[in-house]
C-alpha cells in the first residue's frame, strides 16, 4: 500500500477505515485496527465525525465514474463507427458545404441550471444568446457561443410553455407564455425587464410566435381553443381566431401572412392571418398534434419532387408545404391545401419538435424517444442520421440558430418579394435542443 499511496493519503485512508468501523458498530474491530495502525489519541470523537462517511462517498464516487467512463466509451465507439462509414472525400465536402451540415452525435455545450424540464427555446436574432423556458417557471438566457449562463428571468407563476424573439428593427423583444394564462414581453435592451403582460386567454397559453422576425405582431395558441394576435407595442389583442379544441402549437409562414396550428382534435389547420379564416384542414394524424411548421422556399424543389410535381412553386410563395409531428409517433409532410405527401416513421415516442434545415435539403425532428433524427428530403425523406441519446430524457423542443445578421437578411427583401438565393449560404450551422432532463444542448 505504501508503494501506491503517499504517507498522507495512507493516513487519510486509515482514519476513514476506523471511522467507518465505528459508524457500523464494529467497536472491537475499530479498536484493534487503531492499535495495529498506531492511530493515537489525537483521533478523538470530533475527528472521527469528520471522517465518518468519507469511505462510502469515495466508493460510490468510483462507481459513478465507472458508469461515466462506460457511457463515454460507448459514445466514442458510435462516433468512430460513424466516422469510419463516411468516406474521407465525403467528409471533407460536407465540412465545406453548410447546406450538407447535420448535427453531430455529441453536443458542443450542455447548459445546466434549470431545476425542471425544459419546454421551449428561442435564439436572439442578432446576439449569441439563446433563451430557455422551463416547468420551474423561469426563463434563462445563455451565451450559446461560450456555453455560459447570463441571466435568469422570473415572473411567471406556472410553467413557461413558449418563447420567441421578435419585434421591430432595432427593438428586439422576447415574448413568453405560460400556464398562468399570461403572455409576458421582456426587453433585452433594458436588462430583460418585463415591460408588458398580456391578458386575454381563458386557459393555459401553449405557444407564442412573432408573425415575422421584425414584426410587432405576435400570435398565441391556447388551451381555450383560440389563437390570438397581439400588438406588442400597445399590448392589445387585435384578432381572435376560434378553433375547436385545445391548440398546442402555432407557426406563421415566413412572411406572416399564413398560420398553421394543431392540437388535441388531431387536425392541422391553415389560417389566413389577415382575415382569420381557415383555408385548409390537414387530416390524418391519429393523436394530438405536438408541432407544425411551414417549409421554407429553399426546400420547395425537394418537396415538389416528393409531391410528384414537375416544377417547384415560385420562391415568393411562402406557404406551399407543411410538416407536422404528433403523439402518434409520426411526421407527416403535406401540401398546404390539404393533400398528404408522405408519412415519416421511425420515432418510438411522441414527436415533439421539427425544424427545416435552412439549406432546404433536410428536416430535423426530436422526440420523447430521446433521439434527434435527420430526414433527407432529396432521398424521398429517408432518415439518414439518428443522434441516439441526444438527451438523457424526453427531447421536448428544437430551434435552429438565426441568420448571422438578421438585418442584412431583411435588407435582401424588396417590395415584399424575397430576393434570389445567394450563391453561398449565409445561415449558421447551430441547433439547440431542450429536454425533460433540465438541460439545453447546443450542437454546432
Amino acid at each position: 500500500m505504501s508503494q501506491i499511496l503517499t504517507a498522507g493519503q495512507a493516513g487519510e485512508l486509515h482514519k476513514s477505515m476506523v471511522a467507518y468501523l465505528s459508524s457500523i458498530g464494529a467497536t472491537q474491530s475499530s479498536t484493534t485496527l487503531r492499535e495495529e495502525l498506531e492511530i493515537g489519541d489525537g483521533f478523538d470523537e470530533t475527528t472521527r465525525k469528520k471522517y465518518e462517511g468519507l469511505l462510502e462517498k469515495k466508493w460510490t464516487g468510483i462507481a459513478r465514474l465507472q458508469r461515466k467512463i462506460l457511457d463515454l466509451e460507448a459514445r466514442l465507439a458510435s462516433l468512430q463507427a460513424e466516422l469510419d462509414s463516411t468516406p474521407s472525400a465525403a467528409r471533407a465536402k460536407q465540412n465545406k458545404n453548410p447546406e450538407n451540415w447535420l448535427p453531430g452525435s455529441l453536443s458542443t455545450y450542455t447548459l445546466e441550471s434549470h431545476r425542471d424540464a425544459i419546454t421551449c427555446i428561442a435564439f436572439h436574432p442578432v446576439f449569441t444568446s439563446v433563451a430557455s423556458g422551463s416547468e420551474d417557471c423561469t426563463i434563462k438566457i445563455w451565451d450559446w457561443e461560450l456555453g455560459e449562463l447570463e441571466q435568469t428571468l422570473k415572473g411567471h407563476t406556472r410553467a413557461v410553455s413558449g418563447l420567441d424573439f421578435g419585434g421591430q428593427k432595432g427593438q428586439t423583444l422576447l415574448a413568453s407564455c405560460s400556464g398562468d394564462l399570461t403572455i409576458k414581453i421582456w426587453d433585452p435592451s433594458k436588462d430583460y425587464a418585463n415591460t408588458r403582460t398580456l391578458h386575454g386567454h381563458d386557459h393555459s397559453v401553449s405557444a407564442v410566435h412573432f408573425l415575422t422576425p421584425t414584426s410587432n405582431l405576435l400570435v398565441s395558441a391556447s388551451r381555450d381553443a383560440s389563437l390570438r394576435v397581439w400588438d406588442v407595442t400597445t399590448g392589445f389583442c387585435v384578432k381572435t381566431i376560434q378553433a375547436n379544441d385545445w391548440l398546442r402549437t402555432v407557426s406563421p409562414s415566413i412572411d406572416g401572412k399564413w398560420l398553421v396550428s394543431g392540437g388535441r382534435d388531431q387536425a392541422v389547420t391553415v389560417w389566413d392571418a389577415s382575415t382569420a379564416e381557415p383555408k385548409a384542414a390537414l387530416l390524418g394524424h391519429e393523436n394530438d398534434i405536438q408541432c407544425c411548421v411551414f417549409a421554407p422556399p429553399s426546400s420547395y424543389k425537394y418537396m415538389a419532387t416528393l409531391a410528384g410535381h414537375k416544377a417547384p412553386p415560385p420562391a415568393d410563395s411562402t406557404a406551399e408545404f407543411i410538416a407536422t409531428g404528433s403523439r402518434d409517433k409520426t411526421i407527416k409532410l403535406w401540401e398546404s391545401r390539404g393533400r398528404l405527401i408522405k408519412t415519416l416513421t421511425g420515432h418510438d415516442n411522441w414527436v415533439r419538435g421539427l425544424v427545416f434545415h435552412p439549406g432546404g435539403k433536410y428536416l430535423i425532428s426530436v422526440s420523447d424517444d430521446k433521439t434527434m433524427r435527420c430526414w433527407d428530403l432529396s432521398q424521398e425523406a429517408r432518415c439518414v442520421k439518428t443522434v441516439d441519446s441526444a438527451h438523457e430524457r424526453f427531447v421536448t423542443c428544437i430551434r435552429w440558430a438565426p441568420l448571422p445578421n438578421n438585418e442584412a437578411a431583411a435588407a435582401s427583401e424588396t417590395n415584399g418579394s424575397v430576393a434570389k438565393t445567394p450563391a453561398k449560404p449565409t445561415f449558421q450551422c447551430a441547433i439547440a435542443t431542450g429536454s425533460a432532463d433540465s438541460c439545453v444542448r447546443v450542437f454546432k
